[in-house]
């Protein structure tokens, strides 16, 4: 990840090697409705994806994903169906309103009233974030009852390094506007929040990314928690990554499009065990 090298004094210096032009990159849509159903069908496969994880709780949980032809738009999940029957065709378009969309939805219109809540306030809030994702997973609720942030003791968690935040203001049942714009406001500009008593947040740029950074905070919560125990038992804690290492290691395995590689792999093994891609990418993936 780093290489060392030296001034005329000596004097060592660190820096992050650029990898970017190896790999892969996104594909682009000349055409907003083909890349809206490039979306859909990509947000159906993150709820599978979750579904396979366990990241399901009952009727909680959504993932939501900007839409590129109504900018004021996103869908979303139809609250009541389990993640592992999610399909495009059954993905609701709701605006910032909480208002379903009748063109263009599935025909479940049943709307998780805390998706609309807590998701319209940070699309709004953040430009910058096409998809978001919120579920009440089995770690995460765990460590979230700590009411504190994640340590950076692996290089795994160093992707969160200053760039997750903690919701502390637990009211019950997100029902109100007021609440959701509180976590988007605790969010601000970071990926990813710790929703104390609650669960996991994250919020990127793809969709790819907000998988891949969900599973991976999801898994440093568990890590974190055995490591912690594992310390106390010996009178002692887990050693911490220095500050300049992990703001280094951050800028490599916090990055977007890091976020983005990390989690096309999951993608594609979906797509192989299901036999099912999206079709109109078939030349350009």
């Amino acid at each position: 990840m780093t290489t060392t090298s030296g001034d005329a004094s000596n004097i060592p210096t660190r820096t992050v090697r650029d990898r970017s032009k190896d790999r892969p990159t996104p594909p682009t849509f000349s055409d907003a409705f083909e890349h809206r159903a490039f979306l859909k069908f990509r947000l159906a496969q993150a709820y599978r994806i979750f579904a396979k994880y366990g990241y399901d709780s009952g009727t909680a949980g959504h993932i939501t994903v900007r839409d590129p032809v109504r900018p004021d738009c996103y869908w979303v999940n139809p609250w009541g169906v389990h993640f592992k029957l999610i399909q495009p065709d059954l993905l609701l378009l709701v605006d910032h309103e909480g208002k379903i969309q009748d063109k263009e939805s599935g025909p479940i219109r049943f709307l998780n009233r805390s998706a609309y809540m807590i998701h319209s306030a940070i699309h709004e809030a953040r430009p910058d974030v096409l998809c978001a994702a919120h579920s009440h997973t089995t770690y995460g609720k765990a460590f979230g009852t700590l009411g504190v942030p994640l340590d950076p003791i692996t290089q795994d968690s160093c992707a969160f390094y200053e760039d997750h935040a903690l919701f502390s203001d637990f009211r019950g049942v997100v029902d109100d506007r007021e609440e959701g714009l509180a976590i988007a406001t605790a969010l601000g500009s970071k990926k990813a929040a710790i929703l104390q008593n609650h669960g996991l947040l994250v919020a990127s740029g793809s969709i790819e990314s907000t998988v891949h950074f969900f599973i991976s905070l999801e898994k440093c919560c568990q890590v974190q928690m055995i490591a912690d125990q594992a310390a106390a038992s010996r009178g002692q804690r887990p050693r911490v990554i220095d500050p300049e290492t992990a703001a280094l290691t951050s800028k490599f395995v916090g990055s977007e499009r890091t976020g983005w590689f990390g989690g096309i792999s999951e993608f594609r093994l979906l797509e192989h065990n299901e036999g099912n891609r999206f079709e109109l990418l078939s030349k350009q993936m």
